[in-house]
C-alpha cells in the first residue's frame, strides 16, 4: 500500500544512506506484523498513527535527539547563562568606561563622555550578550550529541542525578532581603566608575563658562598631585569594595554578619574621604576663586560649605546604606 511506503520513505530518507535498507525491511517487517491479515486503509492508518511522526521515528533510529539542548542539560545551561552573561556584560561595561575615562583628554565635557558610553555600551552589552548566549549553546548543543549515556534524567548543577540531599544546600531567602545578581554587579560597575573617576578627577571634574555657543574651560575642580597622595589607603578602599561585593554575590541574602561587614566599610570610606575633603589643598584655588566671585561670597566662605556639604552628604549616604543593610538583614 502507498500509505506504507511512503511512511517508510519519510523514515529512511532522514536516515545515513548506508543504513537505509536494512531499516526500510526492518520497519516493513514491523508494519506487516501490526496490521491483520486482511487490512484496509483505515487500519494502516491506525498502525502508522501508533508509531508516529517519522521526523521522530527517524531520530529514534539515529540515536540522536531532536533538540537543540535537551532536557538533561536544559536546567544548568540556564543557570550558566543566567551566571555568565551578566559578568560578560558587566566586565565589557567597565572596560569600555576605563578607555573612555583613562583616554580622555580633556576636550570634550563629562555630558559627552556619558552620552558616549551609553550610546556605545547598549551596542556592547547586545553583542557580548549575543556572542556568550551562542558559545554556551555551541558547546552544550555538542556535549548533547556527544553524550551517549542513556540515562535520561536532567543533571543538576552539580552534574550529577539529583537526589533529596541536594535539598540541604537550598537557603530559603526571603524576597526581600534577597541580593540579586543586578546589585552585585552594579556595585562592581560603580566601583569601575568612581575608581577610574578619581584617578583622573582633573580631567573629568572642571568647570566650564558658557559662551557664545561654547563651553570655555575655567579650572579643574581638584588638585590631582594631592589626590594621588592617598592612593595606598584608596586602593585598600577598593579592595575591600570588591571583596563585600563578591561577598554578596556567595551569600545571596542580608544576613546579620553582611550588615555588619557593610557598616565597617562604610564607616570606613566615611572617614577616608572625610580626611581628604578636609586637606587644605585639595580643591584647586582657581576653581575656589571664581566659585566664590560668582556667588558674591568669600573664598574662606564657599570652601567651608563645599567641604561641610560634602561630608554632610557622605554621612547621610553611609547612614542610608548602614540603615538599609540593618533592615533587610532582619526580615
Amino acid at each position: 500500500m502507498k500509505l506504507i511506503e511512503n511512511y517508510i520513505y519519510e523514515v529512511t530518507r532522514r536516515l545515513p544512506e548506508q543504513n537505509r535498507e536494512d531499516i526500510a525491511l526492518e520497519l516493513r517487517s514491523t508494519i506487516e506484523d501490526m496490521l491483520p491479515d486482511d487490512y484496509d486503509e483505515k487500519e494502516v492508518k491506525a498502525v502508522l498513527t501508533k508509531l508516529g511522526n517519522p521526523a521522530i521515528l527517524a531520530s529514534e533510529y539515529r540515536d540522536q535527539p531532536m533538540y537543540l539542548i535537551g532536557p538533561r542539560y536544559f536546567d544548568l545551561y540556564v543557570t550558566l547563562l543566567k551566571m555568565i552573561i551578566p559578568i560578560a556584560v558587566v566586565v565589557s561595561l567597565i572596560a569600555l568606561v576605563a578607555d573612555y575615562l583613562i583616554g580622555y583628554s580633556g576636550d570634550k565635557t563629562v555630558a559627552d563622555i556619558v552620552t558616549a558610553v551609553i550610546s556605545t555600551g547598549i551596542g556592547t552589552f547586545l553583542e557580548v550578550g549575543i556572542q556568550v548566549f551562542f558559545w554556551i549553546t555551541v558547546v552544550f548543543a555538542i556535549i548533547e550529541r556527544a553524550d551517549k549515556g542513556k540515562e535520561g534524567h536532567p543533571l543538576t548543577t552539580k552534574l550529577r542525578k539529583w537526589t533529596p540531599d541536594d535539598l540541604k544546600d537550598i537557603a530559603l531567602v526571603h524576597k526581600k532581603k534577597a541580593i540579586t545578581s543586578f546589585e552585585v554587579f552594579g556595585s562592581l560597575l560603580w566601583i569601575a566608575i568612581w575608581a577610574t573617576v578619581y584617578f583622573n578627577a582633573e580631567h573629568l571634574i572642571r568647570v566650564y563658562r558658557g559662551g557664545e555657543g561654547a563651553h570655555n574651560f575655567v579650572a579643574p575642580v581638584f588638585n590631582q598631585h594631592v589626590l594621588l597622595d592617598y592612593w595606598p589607603i584608596i586602593f585598600i578602599v577598593i579592595g575591600l569594595e570588591v571583596a563585600l561585593t563578591i561577598y554578596k554575590l556567595i551569600k545571596r541574602q542580608w544576613t546579620r554578619e553582611l550588615a555588619l561587614c557593610n557598616t565597617g566599610l562604610e564607616l570606613l570610606v566615611l572617614i577616608v574621604f572625610a580626611i581628604i575633603l578636609i586637606n587644605p589643598n585639595v580643591f584647586n584655588q582657581e576653581f575656589i576663586n571664581y566659585m566664590s566671585n560668582l556667588l558674591t561670597t568669600s573664598a574662606n566662605q564657599f570652601e567651608t560649605g563645599l567641604v561641610g556639604g560634602g561630608i554632610a552628604c557622605l554621612i547621610l549616604v553611609a547612614v542610608l546604606n548602614i540603615y538599609e543593610g540593618f533592615r533587610k538583614a532582619r526580615i
